[in-house]
Protein backbone atom coordinates (compact mmCIF):
# COMPACT_ATOMS: atom_id res chain seq x y z
CA UNK A 1 0.00 0.00 0.00
CA UNK A 2 1.76 3.48 -1.18
CA UNK A 3 1.64 6.76 0.22
CA UNK A 4 -1.24 7.88 -1.35
CA UNK A 5 -3.57 4.88 -0.62
CA UNK A 6 -2.92 5.14 3.06
CA UNK A 7 -3.96 9.23 2.98
CA UNK A 8 -7.17 7.64 1.07
CA UNK A 9 -7.76 4.74 3.90
CA UNK A 10 -6.98 7.79 6.57
CA UNK A 11 -9.21 9.87 5.11
CA UNK A 12 -11.96 7.38 5.34
CA UNK A 13 -11.39 6.55 8.88
CA UNK A 14 -11.17 9.99 9.83
CA UNK A 15 -13.38 10.56 13.79
CA UNK A 16 -12.78 6.55 14.45
CA UNK A 17 -10.57 5.35 16.82
CA UNK A 18 -7.56 3.47 14.67
CA UNK A 19 -6.03 6.76 13.37
CA UNK A 20 -4.80 7.84 16.41
CA UNK A 21 -4.46 3.87 17.37
CA UNK A 22 -2.12 3.16 14.73
CA UNK A 23 -0.41 6.46 15.60
CA UNK A 24 0.01 5.52 19.41
CA UNK A 25 1.02 2.15 18.41
CA UNK A 26 3.77 3.01 16.03
CA UNK A 27 5.04 6.16 18.35
CA UNK A 28 5.76 3.65 21.10
CA UNK A 29 7.53 1.25 17.94
CA UNK A 30 9.63 4.16 16.69
CA UNK A 31 10.27 5.49 20.30
CA UNK A 32 11.61 2.19 21.72
CA UNK A 33 13.92 1.16 19.00
CA UNK A 34 15.07 4.77 18.09
CA UNK A 35 16.07 5.27 21.98
CA UNK A 36 17.27 1.93 22.77
CA UNK A 37 18.99 1.39 19.44
CA UNK A 38 19.65 -2.25 19.61
CA UNK A 39 17.78 -3.39 16.66
CA UNK A 40 14.39 -4.52 15.63
CA UNK A 41 13.35 -7.97 15.99
CA UNK A 42 10.23 -8.83 13.80
CA UNK A 43 7.98 -12.21 14.84
CA UNK A 44 5.17 -14.10 13.25
CA UNK A 45 3.39 -17.18 14.00
CA UNK A 46 4.45 -20.53 12.88
CA UNK A 47 1.47 -20.21 10.17
CA UNK A 48 1.81 -17.07 9.33
CA UNK A 49 4.62 -14.79 8.52
CA UNK A 50 4.71 -10.98 8.51
CA UNK A 51 6.50 -10.26 5.10
CA UNK A 52 4.45 -7.12 3.93
CA UNK A 53 5.00 -5.45 7.29
CA UNK A 54 8.47 -6.10 7.31
CA UNK A 55 9.04 -4.99 3.76
CA UNK A 56 7.11 -1.49 4.43
CA UNK A 57 9.08 -0.58 7.44
CA UNK A 58 12.31 -1.52 5.63
CA UNK A 59 10.93 1.49 3.37
CA UNK A 60 9.96 3.42 6.00
CA UNK A 61 13.39 3.32 7.57
CA UNK A 62 14.85 4.49 4.55
CA UNK A 63 12.62 7.40 3.50
CA UNK A 64 12.36 8.76 7.23
CA UNK A 65 16.21 8.44 7.83
CA UNK A 66 15.67 6.04 10.64
CA UNK A 67 17.51 2.78 9.93
CA UNK A 68 16.39 1.63 13.03
CA UNK A 69 13.38 0.83 12.02
CA UNK A 70 14.49 -2.10 9.67
CA UNK A 71 13.69 -5.09 10.96
CA UNK A 72 15.19 -8.57 10.88
CA UNK A 73 12.28 -10.82 10.02
CA UNK A 74 12.08 -14.03 12.35
CA UNK A 75 11.24 -17.24 10.77
CA UNK A 76 9.85 -20.15 12.27
CA UNK A 77 10.85 -22.76 9.02
CA UNK A 78 14.12 -20.20 8.58
CA UNK A 79 16.73 -22.98 7.03
CA UNK A 80 20.55 -22.03 7.08
CA UNK A 81 20.60 -22.78 3.42
CA UNK A 82 18.30 -19.22 2.96
CA UNK A 83 19.42 -15.98 1.89
CA UNK A 84 21.14 -14.36 4.63
CA UNK A 85 17.85 -11.81 5.86
CA UNK A 86 15.55 -15.02 5.59
CA UNK A 87 17.77 -17.41 7.69
CA UNK A 88 17.38 -16.22 11.13
CA UNK A 89 14.79 -18.33 13.36
CA UNK A 90 13.33 -18.73 16.34
CA UNK A 91 16.25 -18.98 18.43
CA UNK A 92 17.28 -15.70 17.72
CA UNK A 93 14.47 -14.47 20.09
CA UNK A 94 15.69 -16.68 22.77
CA UNK A 95 19.01 -14.42 22.38
CA UNK A 96 17.60 -11.15 22.50
CA UNK A 97 18.74 -9.22 24.81
CA UNK A 98 18.35 -5.50 26.59
CA UNK A 99 17.81 -2.59 24.21
CA UNK A 100 16.49 -4.69 21.85
CA UNK A 101 13.08 -4.42 20.48
CA UNK A 102 10.44 -7.22 19.93
CA UNK A 103 7.35 -6.71 17.38
CA UNK A 104 5.28 -9.85 17.39
CA UNK A 105 2.43 -10.19 14.52
CA UNK A 106 -0.06 -12.72 15.54
CA UNK A 107 -3.30 -13.04 13.52
CA UNK A 108 -4.33 -16.68 15.39
CA UNK A 109 -2.94 -18.93 17.90
CA UNK A 110 -0.03 -17.42 19.62
CA UNK A 111 0.70 -20.08 21.98
CA UNK A 112 4.03 -21.63 20.33
CA UNK A 113 5.62 -18.27 21.04
CA UNK A 114 4.86 -17.84 24.51
CA UNK A 115 7.64 -19.33 25.69
CA UNK A 116 10.16 -17.15 23.75
CA UNK A 117 8.47 -14.11 23.80
CA UNK A 118 8.67 -14.47 27.99
CA UNK A 119 12.44 -15.12 28.13
CA UNK A 120 13.05 -12.68 25.70
CA UNK A 121 10.79 -10.16 28.15
CA UNK A 122 13.01 -11.34 31.20
CA UNK A 123 16.09 -10.39 29.64
CA UNK A 124 15.03 -7.18 29.25
CA UNK A 125 13.31 -6.90 25.21
CA UNK A 126 10.75 -4.34 24.59
CA UNK A 127 7.94 -6.60 23.34
CA UNK A 128 4.72 -4.90 21.26
CA UNK A 129 2.36 -7.28 20.03
CA UNK A 130 -0.34 -6.69 17.37
CA UNK A 131 -2.92 -9.57 17.54
CA UNK A 132 -6.13 -9.91 16.00
CA UNK A 133 -7.67 -12.55 18.56
CA UNK A 134 -9.06 -12.40 22.19
CA UNK A 135 -8.27 -16.06 22.97
CA UNK A 136 -6.71 -16.67 26.45
CA UNK A 137 -3.29 -17.54 24.88
CA UNK A 138 -3.91 -13.97 23.32
CA UNK A 139 -4.39 -12.46 26.82
CA UNK A 140 -1.45 -13.96 27.84
CA UNK A 141 0.64 -12.44 25.09
CA UNK A 142 -0.79 -8.92 25.99
CA UNK A 143 0.02 -9.43 28.78
CA UNK A 144 3.43 -10.05 28.57
CA UNK A 145 3.70 -6.98 26.21
CA UNK A 146 5.14 -3.14 27.16
CA UNK A 147 2.56 -2.13 24.29
CA UNK A 148 -0.10 -3.81 22.26
CA UNK A 149 -2.61 -3.47 19.57
CA UNK A 150 -5.71 -5.71 19.20
CA UNK A 151 -8.03 -6.15 16.13
CA UNK A 152 -11.02 -7.47 17.23
CA UNK A 153 -12.89 -9.99 14.81
CA UNK A 154 -15.57 -7.21 14.76
CA UNK A 155 -13.31 -4.64 13.61
CA UNK A 156 -14.08 -2.53 10.27
CA UNK A 157 -10.44 -3.24 9.50
CA UNK A 158 -8.29 -6.18 8.89
CA UNK A 159 -4.67 -7.14 10.51
CA UNK A 160 -2.96 -7.03 7.00
CA UNK A 161 -4.91 -2.94 6.91
CA UNK A 162 -3.80 -2.05 10.39
CA UNK A 163 -0.08 -3.12 9.79
CA UNK A 164 0.02 -0.56 7.09
CA UNK A 165 -1.60 2.48 8.97
CA UNK A 166 1.01 1.22 11.53
CA UNK A 167 4.17 1.70 9.11
CA UNK A 168 3.53 4.19 7.86
CA UNK A 169 2.55 6.31 10.89
CA UNK A 170 5.94 4.75 12.06
CA UNK A 171 8.03 6.75 9.21
CA UNK A 172 6.01 10.06 10.21
CA UNK A 173 6.85 10.08 13.70
CA UNK A 174 10.19 11.26 13.43
CA UNK A 175 11.99 14.65 12.90
CA UNK A 176 12.01 16.76 10.21
CA UNK A 177 11.92 14.30 6.99
CA UNK A 178 14.66 14.61 4.32
CA UNK A 179 14.11 14.75 0.79
CA UNK A 180 12.19 11.74 -0.67
CA UNK A 181 10.25 11.68 2.94
CA UNK A 182 8.83 15.28 1.85
CA UNK A 183 7.91 13.92 -1.31
CA UNK A 184 5.83 11.49 0.12
CA UNK A 185 4.00 14.01 2.53
CA UNK A 186 3.34 16.39 -0.11
CA UNK A 187 1.74 13.38 -2.42
CA UNK A 188 -0.20 12.13 0.78
CA UNK A 189 -1.33 15.57 1.46
CA UNK A 190 -2.51 15.77 -2.04
CA UNK A 191 -4.27 13.22 -1.84
CA UNK A 192 -6.39 14.37 1.04
CA UNK A 193 -7.07 17.59 -0.80
CA UNK A 194 -8.36 15.67 -3.69
CA UNK A 195 -10.42 13.65 -1.29
CA UNK A 196 -11.75 16.30 0.43
CA UNK A 197 -15.51 17.13 0.06
CA UNK A 198 -16.06 20.25 -1.28
CA UNK A 199 -16.60 22.81 0.81
CA UNK A 200 -20.14 24.43 1.31
CA UNK A 201 -22.08 27.16 -0.67
CA UNK A 202 -23.04 29.76 1.37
Amino acid sequence: MDAVRVALLREVLAGTEWLNATRRFAGALRGSVVTHGGGLLLLGTPDYEPWHLAAHLVDEAAWSGTPELAPTLVRHDARPTDPAHLAVGPGRIETARRGETLLVVAPGDSDALLERIHTARRAGVTVLTLSATTTATDDALTAMAHETLTVPEAAELDLDTVQHLVSAATGENGPSPRGRRRFRDRLARLAETVMAPPPTPW
